[in-house]
């Protein structure tokens, strides 16, 4: 006689009922997304609290060459990555993570040799006018290989289905961090070259401990192999959007770079740290669009990719945040920077809107990679580097700041609107 089976009313074989809220929340947890925007939004609190650190530590100029030298390591991850960060998302699933660390390890190789190549001759052949001195070089190059084994391990993470082990690697980056920057405030040390070289060590850290620990995994029953076939068409895809990565970076990132040329490193101060606190908005975007790369590309290929709702439900959560950050910020920055920032108010609206703007394209740029449209994507990015470049130069002279945050206003509408012409000519197709 079988043994009479008895069902929780709380579970079944498909999960938790609709009567479980704690077992809900816990599926909710251990959704990639939402750990993904776990530990951006980590990050982005402590980016927010160093950068309150340094500008009660460091003068506007000293805050400035902090911020010039992690956008020159923002920009050099690029260079490294090639474009291979979202390709390996949309290209591998169900891969065991050694496999993945050596696979990534591979596409990373040649661009590293290179890179430090690099480095090294800048070093002996740049006028001393153009070079900090070989420890700044050597700060810069490393944090940059950090940074950029950071992201492939992010894209690794969520390919292999350990996007916890990412966010608590991110945990750990954080405590540190904040750590060594509190005890820098706390000991008023105001050399920027000792505040960026605690980012040097909080970020190496938890990278080497995670990928130590992967590699040591066992292959996972069942994982689908990796060959060297696959790897040449993430390396190629990857390619694709290398324009796109670049420009990206360059969009984001090349404002910090123009306003120390065209105004000072002081103002360079006054707007990073608004401009900071303005690219979290995006983040909870761009995590979702990260995490969904691989299953839009599954349901574009299945002919069931839906791209409007995905589209309309980012535009709704822009306008309702755009107003909410807008006014907190303007209200906050002189409790927090104290009297000495009050002038960077002026670029709270712009920025607050540029912000919403680029994160509306997150998601339209991530369909067209689902689609496999990476030439239209570097595209958009580029359309919107350009233009914001152009806005820089031609408003940064004549209104500093305010010119530097509607430069950006323009580039990321640019990028947009490119993003939803496109989206809808290959919809027509």
């Amino acid at each position: 006689m079988s043994e009479l089976r008895v069902e929780s009313p709380t579970t079944s074989e498909d999960g938790p009922r609709r009567g479980d809220p704690v077992a809900l929340v816990g599926k909710v947890l251990r959704e990639p997304s939402v750990q993904l925007l776990a530990s951006q939004i980590l990050t982005g609190g402590v980016a927010m609290a160093a950068n309150i650190l340094m500008v009660r530590s460091l003068t506007p100029t000293n805050r400035g060459e902090v911020a010039l030298m992690l956008q020159v390591v923002y920009l050099a991850t690029q260079l490294l990555l090639l474009g291979t960060e979202r390709s390996f998302v949309a290209s591998y699933h169900n891969v065991s993570p050694a496999p993945a660390v050596r696979a990534y390890a591979r596409l990373l190789a040649v661009p590293t040799l290179v890179f430090l190549g690099g480095a090294v001759v800048w070093q002996l052949v740049a006028p001393g006018r153009l070079t900090p001195g070989p420890l700044i070089v050597a700060m810069i190059a490393w944090f940059a290989l950090i940074e950029a084994t950071s992201l492939a391990t992010r894209s690794i993470a969520i390919a292999v289905g350990r996007v916890r082990d990412f966010m608590m690697a991110r945990v750990i980056e954080a405590l540190l961090l904040l750590g060594m920057l509190v005890g820098l405030y706390v000991t008023e040390a105001h050399h920027p070259e000792m505040w960026f070289l605690a980012y040097v060590i909080a970020g190496a850290t938890p990278t080497v401990i995670y990928l130590w620990i992967w590699l040591r995994l066992p292959v996972v029953e069942g994982a689908v192999p990796l060959d060297a076939d696959e790897n040449r068409r993430v390396r190629k895809e990857g390619l694709s959007l290398f324009p796109a990565a670049l420009s990206n970076m360059a969009m984001l990132r090349v404002d910090r770079l123009v306003i120390p040329a065209l105004a000072s490193t002081a103002a360079l101060g006054h707007y990073t740290s608004v401009a900071t606190m303005t690219e979290l908005l995006a983040w909870p975007i761009r995590a979702y669009a990260d995490s969904r790369l691989g299953k839009w590309r599954a349901a574009h290929q299945d002919g069931g990719l839906r791209a409007g709702p995905i589209v309309v439900m980012a535009a709704m959560y822009v306008l309702v945040m755009v107003p909410m950050v807008a006014g907190g910020l303007h209200l906050l920055i002189e409790p927090l920077f104290g009297h000495e920032y009050a002038d960077a108010k002026v670029v709270v609206l712009p920025l607050v809107v540029a912000a919403g703007l680029y994160a509306v394209s997150r998601v339209s740029l991530g369909l067209l990679i689902a689609k496999g449209h990476g030439g239209l994507v570097s595209a958009a990015e580029i359309a919107g580097f350009v233009v914001s470049f152009a806005a820089y130069v031609l408003l940064i002279p004549k209104h500093g700041i305010l010119g530097a945050a509607w430069g950006s206003l323009a580039g990321y509408g640019a990028c947009l609107v490119f993003a939803m012409v496109a989206s809808r000519i290959v919809g027509r197709r």
